[in-house]
This record gives structure tokens, C-alpha cells and sequence, in this order.
């Protein structure tokens, strides 16, 4: 059986993306085989396709961390054929063939129900940033943050930025959104921020160790300095859920706001997060934080387009969310 999917193919380090045909034989082993219904596209899809040794090491791949879609041939007692799955994290995507393709293969593991009440677009429309999202706020309630708190969110014009502040403010958060992009203030607000401020007042290093509290939580996309400042600015007994590095990895930090003012540093991680989270954080968004995002944040386009708009991912050059139809 021949189906169509985004290949990336590598020549002495020059890397070329293209549509091609395929045949179900090329599909790495695994317990499921899947068509899929939608893919979406994520930063980490432009790496992919740029060779970041982090992300993608073996080529010929194909990129794309999520898909939503149904089970065509079952190996496993967890899944039959006809069942509807969502597949993210673990290694799909990066150096496994992931979702920008009509059929994949994967193991049971990796594989989720769809839960009743989400519809496979809807999925779709949140993706990885969108677990990566509700992660962040499931860490944030359990540490105390309750409706009504001012949650800061920077590098608020990405995917998981953008999302984070949209559950924030559907779930009565008063979301302050940090973003070097003033031309998308008027969308953040859209989305559901209270307020949106310019990341420099973040970015800049201050040789203070402690600054006036600002806010009460934050869920940090940019990591460095940026991180570092909301130490500085977190009300006592406050946290931060961290998932990015966009700024850098590296954080030059005094225990001071741990120990004088006992915040709280989260990591976020939608890589190898257990199965049960992942559950109940769809099981969230089909229910109580399903969300009703403002028109034209939601791009749907079909396969044949999803390179075009990866490289406007390279270029910056993306807000909102990109949905990718797969099927029919």
C-alpha cells in the first residue's frame, strides 16, 4: 500500500523537504498502525527539518510530533481496529517518522485514547503545546495557584504561550503575557490575557537578588535570564512552570528567592510524561478547559502546504496554531 508523506531527506549536511510517495513498508516497526486524520505543526518540526542533532539524527524522516487518527491494524490488546488515538511525545517525530504523513506505525505505548468530547481537529488545534500547556497549570493547582491569580506567561506569542494564556483565562486566571511582539498585543488579549508587557522587562540581568513581586505564578517559554528575573519577581510561596529554552539553557541564579521567599521551580516535560497525565489533561480539555479560541487563530491546511509553513516557523513568522489535514 502506497500513501503520500513529508520526507526530509540529508546530502553532506544540506537537507531538502518534500512531498513524496511512500509505501507502508518504509514505516518503522511498532503495535499500531494508524491513519491519520490530522497532524499540526510545532517549532520542533523546523528543526527536524533542519538536522538539529537534538531533535532528528537519521534521515530519510518524516517530521511531526503529533497526529490524531484511527487505528487501521492492532497488535495490542490496549487498542482494536477503529479505535481513535492521539499519539505525542516519547520519540515520535524526531528520530522516529512522526505525523506529517498519511499512515504511521508506532508502539501501543506511545499511543492515548481520543476522549469523548474532543474532536480529532480540536486535538489537533492544541497538540504538544497544548499538553505542554495544561502540564503547566495541572503543576500550578496542585502547588495552590486558584482562580484569580495573576499567572505571568512569557514568550507568550508561541505555540505553548499562546495556549497558556487562552486556558488561563478560561479557567479565570488574570494572564499577564509577555512578548517581544507588539503587533499581536491586540491577539493576546483576544486569547484571554489581562495584560500584555514587553519581555525586556524580563530580559534584562539585574545584580539584585530579589525585586518587587510582580505575580503570583508564572509558566516561563524562554528559560536564561528571563527565567532568572521571575525568581526575582515571584510572590512568596509562588511558582514558575518551566518548559523552554528559546533564550537559553543556562540559568545564573542565587537561592535567595527559594529560600527567603519559598518559590518553586516546575519542569515541564510532554516528552516522557506518563500515560495517566497525559489522559487527564485531554480528559481536561474535552471537559472543563475546553476552550473556544478566537477566529483566525487556527490555521487548517492540507500536507501538500505544511513545508511552506514550516519555514515560516524558521523565520518567526508564526501565530496561532497551524492544523494539518490529513485525511480525506
Amino acid at each position: 500500500m502506497q500513501f503520500k508523506a513529508l520526507l526530509t531527506t540529508e546530502n553532506q549536511g544540506n537537507y531538502d523537504t518534500k512531498l513524496v510517495t511512500r509505501h507502508i513498508d518504509d514505516l518503522p516497526q511498532g503495535d499500531l498502525l494508524i491513519a491519520v486524520s490530522y497532524s499540526c505543526l510545532n517549532y520542533k518540526d523546523a528543526l527536524s527539518t533542519s538536522g538539529h542533532p537534538g531533535i532528528t539524527k537519521n534521515f530519510p524522516h518524516t517530521p511531526g510530533v503529533d497526529a490524531v487518527g484511527v487505528v487501521k491494524e492492532s497488535c495490542s490488546d490496549k487498542f482494536k481496529v477503529g479505535d481513535s488515538v492521539i499519539v505525542t511525545g516519547h520519540d515520535f517525530g524526531m528520530h522516529t517518522d512522526g505525523g506529517l504523513s498519511e499512515y504511521i506505525r508506532v508502539p501501543a505505548a506511545w499511543a492515548i485514547p481520543l476522549p469523548a468530547g474532543l474532536s480529532p481537529l480540536q486535538t489537533m488545534q492544541l497538540g504538544t503545546a497544548g499538553l505542554t500547556a495544561g502540564l503547566s497549570l495541572l503543576k500550578l493547582e496542585a502547588m495552590g495557584a486558584k482562580p484569580g491569580d495573576n499567572v505571568l506567561v512569557t514568550g507568550a506569542t508561541g505555540g505553548v504561550g499562546c495556549l497558556s494564556v487562552a486556558l488561563l483565562g478560561k479557567c479565570g486566571y488574570k494572564a499577564i503575557a509577555s512578548s517581544g511582539k507588539a503587533q499581536y498585543s491586540d491577539k493576546l488579549i483576544a486569547l484571554g490575557a489581562s495584560e500584555v508587557i514587553d519581555r525586556k522587562q524580563l530580559s534584562e540581568d539585574s545584580p539584585k537578588a530579589l525585586l518587587k513581586p510582580r505575580w503570583q505564578h508564572a509558566i516561563d517559554c524562554v528559560g536564561g535570564d528571563t527565567l532568572v528575573n521571575i525568581f526575582k519577581t515571584l510572590a512568596p510561596g509562588g511558582s514558575v512552570a518551566a518548559s523552554g529554552l528559546v533564550a537559553s539553557a543556562n540559568i545564573n541564579a542565587t537561592v535567595y528567592p527559594f529560600i527567603l521567599r519559598g518559590i518553586n521551580l516546575l519542569g515541564i516535560d510532554s516528552v516522557g510524561v506518563s500515560n495517566d497525565m497525559r489522559i487527564a489533561v485531554w480528559q481536561r480539555f474535552a471537559n472543563d478547559w475546553q476552550l473556544d479560541l478566537p477566529q483566525g487563530f487556527v490555521t487548517e491546511i492540507g500536507l501538500e502546504q505544511a513545508y511552506a509553513y514550516i519555514q515560516r516557523f524558521k523565520q518567526g513568522d508564526i501565530f496561532g496554531r497551524i492544523v494539518v489535514k490529513i485525511a480525506a
